[in-house]
């Protein structure tokens, strides 16, 4: 219904995007929550970003070289879609927390970024043909070599990864959830699944990418036994069957929980680590065996649902480093059409430690409070505090002139609460409030001796508003979701 709470607008918008301004707040708060749910949810309704455009200002994107071109087009379409489609680059983001591949070994940067627009495209649609495509995609081939699995000669890497990390886990009610027989199996179903030979020359067009080619004759035609069932499996056979599983089920709606909703353990422990919120994650199953395997209509459950919409799931997650970086830029307004510098900004997710595109490991990043560290705090809050104080940024000229123009008198806890619900309602504590309520009266008190209305004063108080948002910038509460 119109008028719905912009706190909770505010929560869904940080979940399901990388943040609201206060503008966007207003547009959505008069559309109503479940409207903005549907709206969130289907990206493809909102206009998509002029490639001719990119293309023209950023050659170096279009060819993708190089892990700089790469890196600097994943954090603009971020920032650039925070507006318009905030759903697809979330959904996009958290497929590549979870089907993990980094160009530490690609090294084919435009085939790594083909991988995230498959995540954009199938990411909210159908788990079974996302994980089709995945098995498909030259870099998750190559990442898994499974270009080196042949039927005389069979590669487990890719099937085992399939089963413990992409589809079903290691095990989950203290119980196992496949065996080895089923990963050696897995494995021989996917022989002759693999990548044309990189034997394009990469100028003057940039390097090719890769494509899927399906070999025949390296096929295992033999019987497989593979989750109890018997006979000639191909790879699409094994991916039927997976996720029919309720593995599979437990498996997507924990990874869906942990990255929309709230911290969970990391995924090693589920197999001895029940979930935090056991009926949240059972509604999440159901939703899934309902609607077919669908991620759309499961999110639209979870936003929808009293587990998420609680005052205990807000700022109940901590921040990842892409969220830090684009959530402060699209407060800002900056970098929503190309122009020169936003690598140097892109930067920042590799500094705080989530370097894109280049995940540590194929188990991907940990998250939750292993975001953080004496290091990466540094960097978070350096980061934050130095965008969110500079006036010259359109987004913070709005804030701050939103805030003087209208307050007909300003007092510390007004110029607190309004920067914190133009920051997209963060919350502080109260004593951390306490304190900063102490340094705005002493800046606010300077004012003393001028006089009110002139330009001296209204600079002496958008310096204190700019000191203000700073501030809560590098608190600690800025740092969760």
């Amino acid at each position: 219904m119109p008028g719905t709470d912009k706190p909770l607008l505010a929560h869904l918008l940080r979940r399901a995007g990388f943040g609201a301004t206060f503008q966007e707040l207003d547009r959505y708060s008069e559309l109503g929550y479940e409207a903005t749910v549907d709206e969130l949810l289907h990206p493809e309704r909102q206009p998509a970003i002029e490639e001719d455009v990119l293309e023209r200002y950023y050659i170096d994107w279009k060819e993708s070289r190089n892990i700089e071109g790469a890196l600097t087009e994943s954090v603009y379409r971020m920032n650039a879609y925070a507006g318009g489609r905030p759903l697809q680059e979330k959904i996009a983001l958290f497929w590549h927390q979870v089907f993990a591949t980094g160009l530490a070994k690609v090294l084919h940067e435009k085939t790594m970024l083909n991988q995230i627009d498959l995540f954009r495209k199938q990411g909210l649609g159908n788990f079974r043909d996302l994980l089709l495509g995945l098995a498909k995609d030259p870099a998750m081939i190559f990442w898994l070599d499974n270009n080196f699995n042949h039927k005389d000669a069979p590669n487990e890497n890719w099937g085992r990864e399939l089963l413990e990390l992409f589809s079903l886990g290691v095990g989950m009610d203290d119980q196992e959830n496949y065996t080895e027989e089923d990963v050696q199996s897995a494995a021989r179903a996917f022989t002759g699944w693999t990548i044309d030979d990189d034997n394009v020359a990469s100028i003057p067009f940039g390097k090719t990418p890769w494509l899927f080619r399906y070999l025949p004759e390296d096929h295992d035609e033999d019987d497989k036994t593979f989750m109890g069932e018997t006979g000639n499996f191909n790879g699409e056979d094994i991916i039927d069957i997976v996720v029919r599983q309720p593995a599979a089920a437990r498996f997507i709606s924990r990874h869906l929980y942990n990255f929309f909703v709230a911290d969970e353990p990391q995924v090693p422990a589920w197999q001895h680590t029940p979930p935090g919120d056991p009926e949240a994650i059972k509604i999440l199953e159901e939703e899934y065996f309902r609607s077919n395997y669908d991620i759309r209509s499961m999110l639209k459950v979870l936003f929808n649902s009293d587990f998420f919409k609680s005052d205990r799931a807000r700022f109940a997650k901590v921040k990842s480093p892409a969220e830090v970086v684009v959530g402060t830029l699209h407060l800002l307004g900056d970098f929503k059409f190309p122009k020169r510098g936003i690598y140097d900004v892109a930067l920042g997710c590799r500094y705080m430690g989530q370097d894109l595109l280049n995940p540590p490991s194929v188990e991907g990043w940990h998250t939750g409070e292993e975001w953080i560290d004496s290091g990466s705090l540094v960097e978070r809050v350096n980061f934050v505090a130095d965008q969110i104080s500079d006036v010259q940024q359109p987004g913070v000229k709005a804030m701050v002139d939103t805030l003087l123009d209208g307050t007909s008198e300003l007092d510390p806890v007004s110029v607190i609460d309004g920067c914190l619900e133009l920051l997209g309602h963060v919350r502080l504590h109260e004593k951390n409030k306490t304190h900063l309520a102490r340094e705005v009266r002493s800046m606010l008190e300077k004012r003393s001796g001028l006089v009110a209305g002139s330009p001296e004063d209204r600079q002496a108080t958008e310096n204190t508003v700019l000191h203000t948002m700073k501030m809560i910038g590098s608190s600690r509460e800025y740092q969760f979701a």
